[in-house]
């Protein structure tokens, strides 16, 4: 029990009160929808992994309960009990009870942290229908439980053990939140990841909706996650780079391996927290990557006198990194900490890393003249496709007409009230501009399949007349000269045949925006089409039923029969399903112009019938190692995916 002594109630430092934060919710958790129902749990899960980082726990465990509640345990020192001389109520309501109160504030109970402990588990009380904890301390076992952030039992003893740590149920107060299904996935990701941030700690993840368990620990810490991120990847070299070292008041440790991709992934992380703005960590990293790589090809004479230096967006092609900075005070901007502010930590981080990944390169020369290989094809292939891209501007300025002469535009000019049509092929492109609304809908054609960009740089993209028109169609520009606002249409949709070609023009597109548009994504602006499967004709050939799925078919036809027989109408058994529901031909869809172009607008685009399906990314890891698999070049890797897939496939057109 001695490592309980240093943290108690004079550890815990008030600052306000609670009040705010039912009202404006997004404030705290930066959003009521997925995204702040889900941080919620993030909250109590870190400060377990405070307390594994302070080295008073060992493992952080989450339970997705059948009644709609959350349990996460730990096996930390467990929030102190006694009377907080500030509050006059027991600490744990005080945490529990007061915004800004908790072991963060005053250093006494914690060096590194991944924020401020108290601001959380308050923030989650305040937003939980109801909230249970038991707190393990002392070799006793303490209970409360609260409603809405308001206390109904008082902080009582319950039994003895001989345990330490703080187990805490919550369920959240769905009169607020919007979003009211945990996801299984989201949090076995966040749970991975902690793991790989933390070497020695042990997080677990049970769904009793499901009964699906998962455990994670990994010994090997960032290295294991870079080897992660990089599975399927043809690497430069098998080995990771890896630095762990303390500087200053901080500990710097970094992983980094490249593969012969064309894309980036660097991932910066302070006190576990994930930075996905980055920060002054990341700034620090970029500029000590590009410094250490052109000195050593320099030196080494694979640079030429006369040419310019790499930029850090060549040195950075293929690179998958992760950078993990600790430190006593961290400054974040904002309470989801986006980005890291804290300015000392850049020059600390710079230092690190130039010292050591210059040695790496001089101990591993095969390794670095790859690299330097690597970067020096990017900086040709910029320099073309800078070339390619100010060519079209050019021809486009020169020809009088900076849009592709395939597009059918909308007249309306605003954005916020115009739409465009992605269409497969120019037979059902020509349908969609004679259905189409003219004011509001524009249609760009695309012939054949487009380029699958996650195999070519952005020289070989600009070659491509599809890539090109639909760049100019969007407004938006690309690579360095993109800009979202730009951005000529508030809905960009996918449409393509409900076939496996469709399907496979879609994904491409969706590989398109993911790499090299994703502030579309980000922005809610992509859309899937769903055109219809099958068409239900009544006698008649009038009042014709559209249906969008097999499972919807069956449903129609259940329902359409049941109201028949209420209707008095007498139903033959002996007839087929069909012709019980009152139809004379179910034709199956297989392309969209198949449809004429009454058909295609009353369908798949008259906004008040038709259905979408937005595109979004809640997972940008997941996603990127998806895309790899199916669209990269590791055939084993897409055929093992398809055949662990193909069961799930109901119904398949080729």
């Amino acid at each position: 029990m001695t490592k309980q002594k240093d943290y108690d109630s004079g550890s815990i430092q008030v600052l306000e009160g609670l009040e705010p934060v039912r009202k404006r919710p997004g404030m705290y958790i930066g959003s009521t929808g997925n995204e702040g129902l889900h941080h919620l749990v993030w909250e109590i899960v870190d400060n377990g992994i405070d307390e594994a980082l302070a080295g008073h726990a060992t493992y952080v465990s989450v339970k997705i309960g059948s009644d709609g509640g959350v349990t996460v345990i730990d096996d930390g020192r467990g929030i102190p009990t006694d009377i907080h001389p500030k509050t006059g109520k027991s600490t744990v309501e005080t945490v529990l009870t007061v915004l800004h109160a908790g072991g963060k504030f005053g250093g006494g109970g914690y060096k590194v942290s991944g924020g401020l402990h108290g601001v959380g588990v308050s923030v989650v009380n305040a937003l939980s229908s109801k909230l249970e904890v038991k707190v393990y301390r002392d070799g006793k076992i303490y209970y409360q439980e609260y409603t809405k952030g308001a206390p109904i039992t008082k902080l009582k003893e319950t039994g003895k053990t001989d345990r330490t740590g703080t187990e805490i149920k919550f369920y959240p107060d769905f009169t607020i939140l919007e979003q009211t299904e945990f996801n299984y996935e989201i949090i076995l990701d966040r749970l991975r990841h902690a793991a790989y941030l933390t070497k020695g700690i042990k997080t677990s993840l049970e769904d009793e909706r499901t009964g699906d368990k998962y455990s994670f620990y990994f010994e090997g810490g960032i290295k294991s996650y870079v080897k992660h991120l990089n599975v399927g990847k043809d690497v430069v070299d098998e080995d990771v780079f890896y630095v762990d070292k303390e500087i200053g008041k901080s500990q710097v440790e970094i992983a980094l391996q490249y593969s012969e991709t064309f894309t980036e992934t660097v991932k910066a992380f302070a006190n576990n927290v994930y930075n996905p703005d980055g920060g002054s960590h990341l700034t620090g990293f970029r500029s000590a990557l590009t410094r250490v790589i052109n000195d050593y090809a320099r030196k080494n004479s694979l640079l030429k006198e006369k040419e310019e230096n790499l930029s850090g967006e060549d040195c950075r092609e293929g690179l998958t990194a992760v950078i993990l900075v600790k430190m006593e005070d961290p400054q974040f901007e904002g309470q989801t900490k986006n980005k890291l502010g804290n300015p000392e930590v850049r020059g600390q981080v710079e230092q690190i890393l130039g010292e050591y990944l210059g040695y790496y390169l001089e101990e591993n020369p095969i390794v670095a003249k790859k690299i330097i290989g690597k970067s020096l094809l990017a900086a040709r292939a910029r320099k073309a496709a800078r070339a390619a891209r100010d060519n079209i501007l050019r021809k486009g300025l020169l020809e009088g007409a900076s849009m592709p002469g395939k597009l059918a535009d909308c007249s309306n000019k605003d954005p916020k009230e115009s739409e465009i049509y992605l269409v497969e092929g120019d037979s059902a492109g020509g349908s969609a501009k004679q259905g189409r609304d003219s004011k509001s809908q524009a249609i760009l054609p695309l012939r054949g399949k487009v380029l699958n960009v996650e195999r070519a740089r952005l020289d070989k993209m600009l070659a491509n007349n599809e890539i090109v028109s639909l760049i100019k169609a969007l407004g938006v520009g690309i690579d360095d000269s993109f800009d979202i606002t730009g951005l000529r249409y508030d809905r960009v949709i996918i449409m393509t045949d409900a076939d496996v070609d469709g399907s496979h023009i879609s994904t491409l597109l969706m590989t398109f925006f993911f790499r090299f548009m994703k502030p579309v994504l980000d922005g809610g602006h992509l859309y899937l089409a769903k055109p219809p499967l099958f068409e239900l004709v009544k006698p008649g050939r009038k009042s014709s039923i559209f249906i969008y799925d097999e499972d919807e078919l069956e449903k129609a036809l259940d329902e359409i029969i049941e109201k028949r027989k209420k209707e008095g109408t007498k139903i033959d058994i002996n007839e087929d399903r069909l012709k019980q529901a009152g139809f004379i031909e179910q034709k199956r869809y297989k392309g969209l112009g198949e449809m004429d172009a009454e058909q295609l607008f009353e369908t798949t685009m008259n906004p008040e019938k038709r259905v979408l399906v937005q595109v979004k990314v809640e997972d940008g890891e997941r996603a990127d190692a998806i895309f790899n698999k199916l669209m990269g070049t590791e055939v084993e890797l897409r055929k093992n995916f398809i055949q662990t897939n193909a069961k799930f496939v109901k119904d398949l057109d080729i």
